[in-house]
């Protein structure tokens, strides 16, 4: 609860992928509140009331995982909609004269976009970026080793959404000339 606030503030493309590993925890520890509670939250070093209110997080989030019919795999509705909102700003700056960084970064990655939409059977490019850039940071997790070309394109691809994450962040709290 308190990373996810700090993330959604700070960094969008991070609290996105971070509320994606929340949500994995909670289907590994069978949307149970009590495993969830001795697994996690107690080994928090915080003040039982802090406890109570990220319990109640969790809480929430397994029931809206049940509501939503996303306990086995899926995301979130709040995840899904923050993911559009990624593919809108980055459909504007692809149309904005003035982002020509933006551009330069979506060009270097675009062969590589282009096959993970391949692969992942994705039609956006947001999406298949958000679903590398998890999916690499699973196989880190393991242990396992990404391939010279894996680490090449998590690169372009790790560049392009921290951009277009600062540039939806700007937009969102007016500190851009560009309105959505």
């Amino acid at each position: 609860m308190l990373i996810s606030k700090l993330k959604r503030k700070e960094n969008i493309a991070e609290y996105l992928i971070y509320m994606w590993q929340i949500e994995d925890q909670i289907r590994a520890l069978n949307l149970d509140i009590n495993l969830i509670d001795k697994h996690i939250i107690s080994k928090y070093n915080h003040p039982e009331a802090l406890k109570a209110e990220i319990k109640e997080w969790y809480e929430n989030l397994i029931l809206l995982m049940t509501n939503e019919g996303i306990t086995k795999e899926g995301h979130l509705q709040i995840t899904k909609n923050i993911l559009s909102d990624l593919h809108n700003t980055h459909l504007y700056l692809l149309q904005t004269a003035s982002e020509i960084k933006y551009q330069s970064l979506y060009y270097q990655a675009k062969t590589d976009l282009d096959a993970l939409k391949q692969k992942t059977k994705k039609d956006g490019d947001i999406e298949a970026c958000f679903q590398f850039l998890y999916g690499t940071m699973l196989l880190r997790l393991k242990g396992d080793k990404l391939k010279t070309g894996t680490e090449e394109s998590l690169k372009k691809i790790a560049s392009l959404i921290a951009l277009l994450s600062k540039k939806h962040l700007d937009i969102e709290a007016g500190n851009s000339e560009i309105k959505l």
